[in-house]
Parts: C-alpha cells; sequence; structure tokens
C-alpha cells in the first residue's frame, strides 16, 4: 500500500478523534495555568501511553504539544503571566491590550496568527524532512552521526545558559546518566553498583518528569505567594476588522520567518523566537512606538514566531534524531521505547508514521484554533482554581504516571530524587535541556565513536572521517568557544543571553523591564520565566527601597 494512504488511513480510526480530543483538552489546560509547562505535560502523559499503539500515543503527545501554544496565550494575556515560555513575548502587548478593554480581540488575533505559524512550519516540515534525511541517510555513517550528536548538545549548551560552565556541566551529568547500564558493544555493567534496577539504565521517563515536572512543583511550593491578581474580565469584542487584520499582515510575515529559523536550531525555542520576532517585527513597523503598549502588531509577531518553531523542531527531530526542543526529547524518548529510531532511517523504514505525524500536527492545528475562537471564559474560570488542587493533582499523576512505565516504586523513587536534583538545578541557574540531550544521545554517541574507533586503525584516518564530520565537529567548537570567549569579555553585570546578543539596545532594555516587573512582583506566578539574576547594585536598590517603603508605612 502506498505509505501515504496508508499513514492516512491511520487517523481514520475512530479511537483517533478520542485520543487527540484528551490531547486537546490537556494542552490547553497546561498552557491555561502558569507554571506547568508543555514539556512537564507531555512528560507526564508520556508515561500513561505506553501501552497505546505508537500512532495512538502519538496523538496525545503531539495534540499536548500543539493545544498548549494556543492555551498559554491565556493568562500571558488575561494577567500578564506567562503560562508556557514560549508566551513571555506575548506578555508584551497582550495585556496592554487587555487593561485598554481589547483582551478578547487579543486572544482572537493571537490564535489565528498561531495557527498560521503551525500550518507554515508543517509546510517546511513537508518540504525540507524528506531531503534532509536522504541526505543524512546517504552520508551520514558512525563518524557523522557522532558529530552530529556531539554538535546537537553543543548547541543546546550554547544556547540554553548564560553560563556556558554551567551548561558544560550539566551536558557532562547527563552524558554521565547515559553510561549507567550495561554496555551494549560488551555486554559489560557500569555504574550499577549492584542495583538490578540500574541494569537497563536511569529510566528515561523518570528522569524527565523529575526534573520538569517535580522540580517545578517543588519550586511553586517553595515560592508561592497568595496571588490577589483577578484575570481581566472586561474582554470586549473579539472579531477583528479587515484593517486590523491587514495591520498585523506584515508582523504575522516577519515573525513567521524568524520563528521557521529559529525552530531548526536545537534549543532555541518559542520563548527566544517570540522575543526576537517582536523586536524584528518592532523593527519593520510603520509604528514602533506602539510596540510594547497594546500593538496588534507585537502580538501578531511574537505568537506567530514561536508557533513557527514547531514544525522546524519536529523536523530537526525526525529526520535527523536530533531534538529540537525539551518536548521533542521526551517524544523520542517515547518513540524509542514503542521500538521507533527517530532519524534518517525513519523515513525508509515507516513513512507512514512520518505521514501520520504530519497529519496528527495539522488536525491537531485545526482543532486548536476552533476551540480558541470561541469565547474563552471557561478557560478564564481555570485562572481561579486554587494553585494548592493543582499541585495536588500535579503530584498524583507524577507518582501515577511514572509508576506505569515500569511498575516498579523504585522508578518513583528515581523521579523524587531527580525532582530535588531539578530544584537545585534551577536554583543555581543550571540548564536541565543538556542534562536530557546528554542522558538521551549519550549511548547514540558511544556507539558511533566505538565503530569509528574500531575502523580508524584499518583504513587511512580521512577516508574513515568525511569533511562533513569535521564540519560539524569544528562548529560544536565553536558554538560553545565563541559564546564563552564573548563573555570573558564582557563585565559580569553585563553579560547576556543567546536572545539579548540579537537584540538592539533599545529592545532589550524593554524586555528586561517587563520580565523585572514579572519577577518583582509577589502576586504573579512567574516560574515559568527565565531568571534574569540582578547586579549587586540591583539588589541593594531593591533593598533600599523595601526599608524606605516599611519606614512610610510606620
Amino acid at each position: 500500500m502506498n505509505p501515504f494512504i496508508e499513514g492516512v488511513n491511520s487517523l481514520l480510526d475512530v479511537s483517533m478523534l478520542l485520543y487527540m480530543g484528551v490531547g486537546l483538552v490537556l494542552g490547553f489546560m497546561v498552557g491555561a495555568f502558569p507554571g506547568i509547562t508543555a514539556t512537564m505535560a507531555v512528560a507526564l502523559a508520556a508515561g500513561f501511553t505506553m501501552t497505546l499503539e505508537p500512532v495512538q500515543g502519538l496523538a496525545v503527545l503531539l495534540t499536548i504539544y500543539v493545544a498548549a501554544n494556543f492555551g498559554d496565550r491565556v493568562p500571558s494575556i488575561l494577567i500578564n503571566t506567562p503560562g508556557t515560555p514560549a508566551s513571555i513575548a506575548t506578555t508584551l502587548d497582550g495585556y496592554p491590550m487587555a487593561k485598554q478593554g481589547r483582551a478578547g480581540l487579543a486572544l482572537t488575533i493571537s490564535a489565528i496568527v498561531s495557527a498560521v505559524g503551525i500550518l507554515a512550519s508543517l509546510v517546511l516540515f513537508s518540504v525540507a524532512a524528506v531531503p534532509i534525511a536522504s541526505f543524512a541517510r546517504d552520508y551520514f555513517r558512525s563518524p557523522e552521526l557522532f558529530a552530529l550528536v556531539v554538535f546537537g548538545i553543543a548547541i543546546m549548551i550554547g544556547i540554553s545558559s548564560k553560563s556556558m560552565l554551567k551548561g558544560i556541566l550539566a551536558g557532562l551529568f547527563g552524558l554521565m546518566l547515559g553510561t549507567v547500564g550495561t554496555y551494549a558493544a560488551t555486554a559489560d555493567q557500569r555504574f550499577t553498583f549492584g542495583v538490578l534496577e540500574l541494569v537497563e539504565g536511569v529510566n528515561f521517563i523518570a528522569v524527565i518528569i523529575g526534573l520538569f515536572g517535580i522540580a517545578e512543583l517543588f519550586d511553586q511550593l517553595l515560592t508561592h505567594r497568595q496571588s490577589k491578581v483577578r484575570p481581566i474580565s472586561s474582554l470586549g469584542r473579539w472579531w477583528p476588522t479587515r484593517a486590523e487584520l491587514k495591520q498585523g499582515g506584515r508582523a504575522t510575515a516577519v515573525g513567521g520567518a524568524v520563528g521557521l529559523g529559529v525552530g531548526l536550531i536545537p534549543a532555541a525555542g518559542g520563548d527566544i523566537a517570540g522575543l526576537i520576532g517582536w523586536e524584528r517585527a518592532r523593527k519593520v513597523s510603520k509604528h514602533p512606538e506602539m510596540f510594547g503598549k497594546g500593538s496588534i502588531e507585537g502580538v501578531a509577531a511574537s505568537d506567530t514566531a514561536s508557533s513557527a518553531t514547531l514544525g522546524g523542531s519536529l523536523t530537526t527531530t525526525m529526520a535527523l534524531g536530533i531534538p529540537g526542543d525539551s518536548v521533542m526529547a521526551v517524544m523520542i524518548g517515547s518513540m524509542i521505547i514503542w521500538g521507533i529510531t527517530p532519524g534518517p532511517t525513519l523515513f525508509s523504514n515507516r513513512p507512514d508514521l512520518v505521514v501520520s505525524i504530519a497529519g496528527i500536527m495539522l488536525i491537531a492545528t485545526l482543532l486548536s484554533l476552533a476551540l480558541s475562537l470561541v469565547r474563552m471564559k471557561g478557560m478564564v474560570k481555570l485562572l481561579d482554581v486554587p494553585q494548592p488542587y493543582l499541585w495536588s493533582g500535579i503530584l498524583i499523576f507524577c507518582v501515577i504516571g511514572t509508576y506505569a512505565t515500569s511498575n516498579s516504586l523504585s522508578t518513583v523513587i528515581t523521579m523524587l530524587v531527580f525532582g530535588v536534583i531539578g530544584v537545585l538545578m534551577k536554583r543555581m541557574q543550571v540548564p536541565a535541556g543538556p542534562v536530557v540531550l546528554g542522558l538521551l544521545l549519550g549511548p547514540l554517541a558511544e556507539e558511533n565513536l566505538a565503530r569509528t574507533l574500531a575502523i580508524l586503525p584499518t583504513r587511512p584516518f580521512f577516508e574513515v572521517v568525511s569533511p562533513i564530520a569535521i564540519a560539524l565537529l569544528l562548529l560544536a567548537v565553536l558554538s560553545v568557544v565563541m559564546p564563552a570567549i564573548r563573555a570573558a569579555r564582557t563585565p559580569r553585570e553585563k553579560r547576556t543571553s543567546f536572545e539579548d546578543s540579537v537584540l538592539d539596545t533599545e529592545s532589550v532594555q524593554q524586555i528586561t523591564t517587563a520580565r523585572d516587573e514579572l519577577a518583582a512582583d509577589p502576586d504573579l506566578l512567574t516560574s515559568t520565566v527565565r531568571s534574569v539574576p540582578a547586579s549587586k547594585t540591583e539588589k541593594k536598590g531593591a533593598r533600599r527601597k523595601r526599608r524606605a517603603e516599611k519606614e512610610n508605612e510606620k
């Protein structure tokens, strides 16, 4: 049977609608609750989908991924709090629009441009994935695959943390975890310490639920303050006029172009794309002074850019086996458990599955758009759910989902241990992404390195190691060394993150101000916002301000 027809037929089962419906509801709820990221939700759901068929499980996980991208705009616009990191840039203009009585309009425009961004990214996936996979299948052998894994980990290290040392340590920690268990080449046990549960390695699902789920839960428990902020209830009109749609057209195009490019870079997720897209749209706008004050163009650009990263992330994940973001890392782990290995061979061994994945993303996007265009009064009420109820539910699902993967309490203990490790990493601002990528891809890199070293003594070096492998290794070194050199030459208080390095000074100041307002207000939940450490001068100024306020109260 034709792979395209076979892939489409697998989506016509009535049960698929049920699985996608579950993913749709979970995704919107995840996005609407600040502090629950899409990675956390997909990791939790992964534990429950292990008993399903691959297409059914992917329907749940991919629909959560897509729907969370729509739902996270609700708290960003109504209470100035990002639902997930991808919607950080939405707060810059979405919340000012809500304060002007245009919350409904902001929500509608956000939903429309988010769908446009995802659909454009699916076109990119359809056009680029097969050629990339074919090239990799024809030219990538063990040396190239090893170099590709090193390049992916290096890119994630370079992007995910301001401190290169912290990023490298996180990557090394992940690689170390990947060595635990039985070495496939010799069947020797390594770092098991006589513990039977470690013979098959550290449970991947337990690690990601611990790092992204339990760690976030513990962090919110430790930092929670009673919120006094109420969602903006005056939503105003919902449907944009033709002039307003035209006004956001150029910004949508600019944001989409940025998102498609950023999405192809491993680890550079929607939060970075949204900020860069917002800034680029402001530069080409006829009314740049309106950005940050409730601009339709600002909402359109940021949401299109953050949404357009999904297809690029899917492309690198499926075509090369290198996860484009943390959600795709969870997806790869789930697929491996199902016996499916993402990468160049996926397109030759299971082309029908690739068609099914693209179809799931397309249907999930259309369903999410339809649900988003329904007036979201019910979604707004979710913001009033008491946090303790939410935490209790998350903890129960974390425990049940982890236990379901192996029916062993040791897996639950592993999850809790990595939850504590995750909290410590968050407090020390050590990124979790390189840990997950090192754990996931470390064994693959080790296996291909061993094959390369076994061949080298028998053949000339440049006959084994191709220019492609050398180029990837050089790029990996440069992606780590160059940011480190720039950081070393910059005063500590002026060091910036990846997105700051490509924005102009005015944009950085405006974005920093918005972030500082989120971080400084104890009534807002800001655990999803990437922390920006204050300088010593700022900390002293804040302490003096608090003392002055106390004296005034007296």
